[in-house]
Order: structure tokens, then sequence, then C-alpha cells
């Protein structure tokens, strides 16, 4: 593991022991695919992206990030805390009230790094390519980011962002799905199968990267690089992320039954000895 690697594992296991600790602390949120998603959010926040902490809305100059399924509040909450956006001792009032850290990200507690509500599914993509259209206005070479759920894709809206973005060749976004298979109900393909997404989304116009390493940082930073290079062609990007549910946590791995139940004490006991401790606890 290169070095680069081994801070950015870091700061993956004290997310993953901040998310538990969350959720456990008011018994409410969201532990599974905000576990399997630690990985990405780390490497988009401490290695890929060009963003100021110090935090404007407009992000101009900067990449952004838009988090459509937004139920998995906890692992962003703490990618930004860690990137410095604000106080850590702030996760500890995870969904408490007037906590700024609410279960879904809100805008009207002004907390740094959220620029839209979510967590109203099905509408992230289409936020986030008005994001891209705009920084094409502005000359503004950044990119724009945007995490959705594989559940999530079975919203129509998603299809007509996604239909748009390729027709107006939205070229500096970057579609993430957190293809984990899992939703709330059960797996994906049980409840409304998205059959073959990687079809669907060329069929679109769009240029499709498959990761089957969703969680394992060098390949996910492997593809975000990757994905860069691709916008070149004129086409948006999506990334199918094959990561897995509740990972890192063993007793949460790969099962729908953690999308949205807390931990109790045994629980978040042995979720913890998993992770060491090592950038210190909020």
């Amino acid at each position: 593991m290169a070095p680069t690697t081994e801070k950015l594992q870091a700061v993956v296991y004290q997310v993953r022991r901040d998310i538990v600790r969350m959720v456990h602390g008011c018994q409410s949120g969201h532990p599974g695919g905000s576990l399997g998603c630690t990985e990405l959010l780390v490497a988009l926040y401490h290695e890929v992206m060009t963003h100021n902490p110090a935090f404007e809305a407009d992000g101009i100059g900067e990449d952004l990030f838009f988090l459509s399924n937004g139920h998995i509040s906890p692992v962003w909450y703490s990618v930004l805390a860690h990137a410095g956006y604000f106080p850590k001792a702030e996760l500890g009032t995870f969904r408490k009230l007037n906590s700024r850290v609410q279960g879904h990200p809100a805008t009207h507690e002004g907390l740094p790094g959220i620029r839209v509500a979510s967590g109203s599914l099905g509408q992230g993509i289409s936020v986030a390519i008005g994001a891209a259209q705009a920084k094409k206005l502005n000359h503004d070479d950044k990119l724009v980011y945007v995490l959705t759920g594989d559940g999530e894709l079975q919203e129509g809206q998603n299809w007509e962002a996604i239909m748009y973005a390729a027709h107006n060749k939205v070229n500096n976004l970057v579609l993430i799905v957190d293809y984990n298979g899992q939703q709330i109900d059960g797996p994906v393909d049980k409840i409304n199968t998205l059959g073959n997404l990687r079809a669907k989304m060329e069929a679109f116009g769009w240029n499709v990267l498959e990761q089957a390493k969703g969680n394992d940082l060098e390949a996910i930073i492997g593809s975000l690089t990757e994905a860069k290079a691709l916008l070149a062609e004129t086409k948006p990007v999506v990334i199918l992320l094959k990561t897995e549910m509740g990972n890192g946590v063993d007793f949460m791995m790969n099962s729908h039954k953690w999308h949205g139940i807390a931990p109790n004490d045994e629980q978040l006991a042995a979720a913890l000895a998993q992770n060491p401790e090592t950038l210190g606890d909020y």
C-alpha cells in the first residue's frame, strides 16, 4: 500500500467509527450504505477533488459533490468534518434537535459543504447537471460529481436527467452509482431490477466505467482518474461502483437489514473493535 493510500485508509477507519457512533448515539439513521461508500467519499475529498473547506456556496473554481441518496448522510458529515469543513465535535449532535447535522442533509442550518437539501430520492442527478452547466457558462473548468444509489435509479426523474445530460454533452459531470444491490426492502433485483445497467447507460449516450472493487481505495482513485480522461470525449461519465453494504463491519455486510437501523451497545462495541481509532474520536 502506497504511503498516500495508507493515510487515506487511516481516515477510512476513523470515518467508519464515526458512522456507527453517530447512528448509535441517536438510535436512528442509515449505517449500511454509509459504510459502503466510505472509501469513495474519502478518496474524493482527500485525494481527487479540488475543494475549499472555507466553503463558498457557489463553488466557483472548485470541484463540486452532490449526495443524491441523502440518507447516507453520516458518511458525508464525517468526511466533511475530517476535511476541515466544521468541527468534528458536531458529529455527536447527529439527528438531535437544533443540530446542523440532521438525518438528511439540509441547507437552512448553514452547515458548510452542503449546497442543496437531499434525501428525496431521484433528484440529485438533475441538480448536478444544473451545476455542471453553470460551470460551463462561467468558463469554470472544474468538475461536478454526484452519487446515487442503485435502488434510487428506479425513480423516473433520473432517466430524464440522464437523457438530458447526454443530449447536451454535459462532459464535466461524473455520476457514481453505489451499486451494492440492496435497498430498504431487500435485494434490488427482487424489488425492481435495473437489468443491464451498463447497456442502458450506454444506450442513453454515456461513457460507462465498471469498478468491481468499490471498497478499494486504489481501485476507486483509478476509476475516478479514468473518468476525468473520458470526459474529453464530450460525454458525461458514469462509474458503476460495486460496493458492499456495511463494509468494514462484518455483521452488517451485504445485508439490506442494516439499511436503516442502529446498532445496540454490544453491536457498537463489536463494530468499533473492527476499526482501529486512528485520528481520535469526536
